[in-house]
């Protein structure tokens, strides 16, 4: 019974793909039957896989939900504009644009081109004002982030007033799972990485780091609201992990640190002055840490995310060639979409575990003492 109770997520996350297949195959199916009445109309209609793949791993203006016939099913999410050319300041529900096919209060959502994704202004005749206004909208990415903060607290405090009711008692459910976690990241990454005498100091932010990787990386594999949105693949919020990291390590660097970054001992003068090459090179070595940490996760969750959605788009380049094609790669794709999620399921916590410890390793390296 324990057994199929750990497992369950795991079969829950495989039945919600296979539907979210299931609905894109039925998607699929009724572009192509349209694709074959527009052909007989003389309007030839073909799938633009590219189009395809990023409007899915790419952040927007609602959260869409579903696609049955021509009706599009989208949660609206607010947006926040500052208009340059009127100085002032307009907030709406982003369903006001109608999914981008009317402009409201001389704002259009885009769908194509360039500025495809974005909002830009208009004049009094439609056309397109030069200056795009300043977008401060809530976008997907940015109310899935909410979404896993709530979540993050509903856990950590839930956990933790259950510890001040029962602090003698053995942990249960999902106690024994947050503790074994935070064990595991005490022992096994901060401790080896910081030292015994500094690591209690940067526990928190390095369970902060874990959780939220963790916790966002396994509700972009679920394909259903409020789940499914790519939020650790996005590069912004991965750089914005980074500078966190960045600004940890330097503020909490000592003198110690600063000093074999400056002046590196043991190194030949010749390296260090008139021309300071060495000193750069430690410099852009600061700078290259965070970077690598950014890349590494942006890159890994995107990758998983593409490979995916090409699997899907796959049913539908077959099927525009036959339809029976696209039916027969169906089944292979599907089978092949389930290993995919498995295989991510793993690389959720690897890519947590990844960025959790290599910043633990950078705090370890700016506050080590001189030996």
């Amino acid at each position: 019974m324990k057994r199929f109770i750990l497992s369950l997520p795991i079969f829950v996350t495989l039945w919600l793909q296979a539907f979210s297949v299931q609905g894109t195959i039925s998607a699929g199916h009724e572009d192509v039957v349209s694709h074959s009445q527009d052909t007989a109309q003389h309007h030839k209609k073909t799938f633009n896989a590219s189009d395809f793949i990023f409007d899915h791993i790419g952040d927007s203006h609602d959260w869409h939900i579903a696609t049955i016939g021509k009706a599009h099913i989208s949660i609206p999410l607010p947006v926040i504009l500052y208009s340059r050319t009127r100085n002032q300041v307009y907030c709406f529900w982003s369903s006001k644009f109608h999914h981008g096919h009317e402009p409201y209060k001389g704002f259009q959502l885009m769908l194509e081109g360039a500025k495809k994704g974005k909002i830009v202004e208009l004049d009094a005749e439609g056309n397109i004002l030069g200056k795009l206004p300043l977008d401060f909208s809530i976008k997907k990415n940015v109310a899935a982030i909410f979404f896993s903060i709530i979540l993050m607290c509903f856990i950590f405090i839930s956990v933790a007033k259950r510890y001040q009711k029962n602090p003698t008692s053995a942990p249960s459910g999902l106690q024994n799972v947050v503790e074994l976690i935070i064990i595991f990241i005490r022992d096994d990454v901060a401790i080896p990485s910081i030292g015994e005498k500094k690591y209690i100091h940067f526990m928190p932010f390095l369970l902060t780091i874990f959780f939220f990787i963790w916790i966002n990386n396994m509700l972009g594999l679920i394909p259903i609201f409020p789940a499914g949105a790519n939020v650790t693949g996005n590069i912004a919020v991965t750089m914005a992990l980074a500078l966190f990291s960045f600004f940890t390590i330097s503020i909490n660097g000592n003198k110690q640190y600063w000093k074999h970054i400056i002046n590196a001992p043991g190194v030949p003068m010749f390296l260090k002055l008139p021309i300071p090459i060495m000193p750069f090179v430690e410099i852009m070595g600061v700078i290259i840490k965070p970077f690598v940490l950014m890349v590494r996760l942006f890159a890994n969750i995107l990758a998983g995310h593409i490979v995916a959605m090409v699997l899907f788009a796959l049913i539908f380049i077959f099927a525009g060639i036959n339809i029976y094609f696209g039916y027969a790669i169906s089944t292979i794709s599907i089978l092949l979409s389930i290993f995919m999620t498995l295989l991510e399921l793993l690389v959720a916590f690897i890519q947590a575990y990844v960025f959790t410890i290599l910043t633990a390793i950078f705090i370890g390296m700016s506050t080590a003492e001189h030996h």
